[in-house]
Order: C-alpha cells, then structure tokens, then sequence
C-alpha cells in the first residue's frame, strides 16, 4: 500500500470519533484504521479546517479509480445512517478512507475481503465548517 496523503482533522470531529471508537470492538479492522488515521492526522480548531477537506457530515464526490466509478456520499456518525441513499458511516471502509482528505488527494485503502480500492476526491459540495456550521 502506497503512503497516504497528509489529512487535516477538526478537533471537534476527533473528539466525537474518538469516543465513537472507544465504544467498538478495538479488534475491527475500520476501527483500528480509523485509530491510525486520528494518530497521523494534523488536528486544528474547526473554525481553521480549510474548504476543501472532508470532515464528518460532508458532502463529498469522489472517485473509485480501480473500478471507475464516481459517488457522491455524505460522511455520518453511525446514529445518522437512517437508510436514506447517499449516506456512508464513518465505521464503513469507504467512510473512514475519505475523513480528512481533500480535493485532489487520493488514497488506497482496504476494502471488504481484503482488495483494495484507490479513492480520489473530486469535489466537496457542502462541509458544515465551510457553511459556518462549527459545533454541528
């Protein structure tokens, strides 16, 4: 696996993923990946995300380069996944790839079954930070 990008992370979503995480199983192969992505992620207040980063309740088009296909997905905390389309939990591989990345950057991460998958972030349609929405 290629070296992954540098990810920008708010202090806000840290905090929340972390207590998420806490109460997981620790030996879950997202959870233990999301552990890494906080551990090497630089942290900054919310009101300093930049616009192009995906945080936690983002709405994000991107790229699935081995397989060509292009979704657009709104990155959620497990309690917000109500069953409506265009939703991905931050607890499910392609949610816990995109956290932190921005336009332009791609990744490889594992997926399911132990493939893996390139995603590349083509454009971020609305990020609460972005909106003003600091404490969402």
């Amino acid at each position: 696996m290629a070296e992954r990008p540098r990810i920008v992370v708010s202090s806000l979503d840290v905090q929340r993923i972390e207590t998420l995480l806490e109460q997981q199983d620790q030996n879950h192969p997202v959870v233990e990946l999301l552990w890494e992505e906080l551990e090497r992620a630089q942290i900054v207040k919310p009101e300093e995300v930049p616009p192009t980063v995906v945080t936690m309740r983002s709405t994000v088009r991107f790229l699935a380069e081995r397989s060509g296909k292009e979704m657009e997905l709104t990155l959620c905390y497990p309690s917000d996944i109500d069953g409506s389309p265009g939703k991905v939990s931050i607890l499910a591989p392609v949610g816990s790839a995109l956290l932190g990345l921005s336009v332009g950057q791609e990744i490889d991460w594992p997926t399911p079954g132990g493939a893996s998958e390139r995603y590349r972030i083509v454009d971020i349609t609305y990020q609460p930070e972005r909106a003003g929405e600091l404490h969402r």
